[in-house]
């Protein structure tokens, strides 16, 4: 397994892989150890996304999940770029509470590849566990023109 940091506009992001599979990205930066070409793919991606020049990643991705997770993830995947679907929305469509897509989203070992930013309450934003929180998901939104969100 290697990795990979570097430096983005919401601060230094690492993604983790081998030389098939994606199975992580995490803020913050490790020592770059084994990178793939793959992990050098998802940083051209992630870099492509932050310049307003890719609105969806294609990047093989593995990681442990349920199959309720699985179907969150899924759903949180499909969500188009510069749009939001709400917790209520995503538990209706899997069949669960707004809580336990919220701990799902909360979980989510890819987040910006597979969109968690994406997912906001019905009356206000929601939570976000990456980077500096909530802060960090409205300049997500905002930077895809998410609307009532723009820069």
């Amino acid at each position: 397994m290697g990795s990979l940091s570097f430096h983005t506009p919401v601060g230094w992001l690492t993604v983790t892989g081998d030389d098939e599979v994606v199975t992580r990205l995490s803020w913050g930066r490790q020592p770059t150890r084994d990178a793939t070409a793959l992990l050098n793919e998802a940083r051209a991606q992630l870099e492509a996304y932050f310049d307003r020049a890719l609105a969806r990643f294609d990047l093989p991705l593995a990681f442990p999940a349920t199959p309720f997770q699985h179907a969150v993830l899924e759903s949180m995947f499909s969500i188009d770029y510069g749009h939001t679907r709400s917790y209520r929305e995503i538990a209706d469509y899997v069949g669960a509470s707004p809580q336990a897509v919220g701990r799902a989203c909360g979980a989510n070992p890819v987040p910006i590849i597979i969109p968690c930013h994406r997912v906001v309450g019905v009356g206000g934003l929601g939570g976000y566990s990456g980077g500096q929180g909530v802060e960090t998901k409205i300049f997500l939104l905002r930077h895809e023109g998410a609307a009532g969100l723009t820069a």
